[in-house]
């Protein structure tokens, strides 16, 4: 693996595009070598549904995010629409030259053993879900648990998506800090029995934990547990003024919803 990458944590809450816009920035950047391997970490201005690549819109309520003060943007990697809100999100952008397996399913397995570790940090003993389990026709990802997912148990704890640009992967997930059932499932039109089981198939931070982990504490278990299971060392740093300006030639991409491939 690469000996050194770039470490950046997001100064504060950004809006849903600018979250996607900047990692799709990171990725092309690294593809194109002018920018290093890099991990980083942010939050959400505002509760945000991130609807996945291939996605329909017509899949969540668009009228109840809309009087709720929800953002709806379009991220660039697969899988199922999240509501991101209380929660610390994570993405890594590094490639083929930093000793990352080519492929979906291998790289999944590299990556997210730092996730796990980073759990077991906060106390959780997570590990990657075994089969696929859920749903599979829910657009709510959390309905929906893959070998791309880290569970305890019978509950999945975060669901991760991934894209790739030639050599470089970027893959993005979540560690939910609190859920609240009611608004995800208004939000993905889940009926009673599917937002019973949204209750009883997952788990967040402060079901599992006692005092609920603060951010920095999330942050820290992070990037212990990539820097420990990748075997890098994780040097703090900003996005250059070229991923700034191609993440904002990327946001009318993002914030386009309508039922199109980006």
């Amino acid at each position: 693996m690469s000996a050194e990458w770039r470490l950046i944590v997001d100064d504060g809450p950004a809006e849903g595009a600018w979250n996607m816009a900047l990692d799709r920035a990171i990725q092309l950047s690294r593809d194109s070598g002018e920018s290093p391997p890099t991990l980083r970490l942010y939050q959400w201005a505002r509760p945000t549904v991130t609807l996945g690549r291939f996605q329909k819109a017509s899949t969540i309520d668009s009228s109840y995010c809309e009087s709720h003060g929800i953002a709806v943007v379009r991220r660039f990697t697969g899988g199922r629409g999240v509501l991101h809100d209380k929660e610390l999100t994570y993405s890594v952008v590094c490639g083929i030259s930093d000793g990352i397996p080519r492929g979906v399913a291998a790289s999944y397995r590299v990556l997210c053993t730092g996730l796990a570790e980073a759990y077991r940090l906060l106390g959780v003993d997570a590990s990657l879900t075994a089969t696929a389990r859920g749903d599979s026709t829910s657009a709510a990802c959390y309905l929906h648990a893959t070998a791309a997912d880290l569970s305890i148990g019978a509950r999945k704890l975060s669901g991760s998506a991934q894209v790739w640009s030639g050599d470089t992967v970027l893959q993005h997930g979540s560690f939910t800090v609190a859920r609240d059932v009611t608004k995800e499932s208004r939000v993905f039109r889940l009926n009673e029995d599917a937002a019973a089981l949204l209750a009883l198939r997952t788990a967040t931070l402060s079901d599992l934990v006692t005092p609920t982990p603060t951010i920095e504490r999330t942050c820290a278990a992070v990037v212990e547990g990539i820097s420990t299971s990748l075997r890098i060392a994780l040097q703090p740093g900003k996005p250059t003024s070229g991923e700034i300006a191609l993440a904002e030639s990327l946001l009318p991409l993002v914030r386009s919803v309508q039922d199109e491939d980006l």
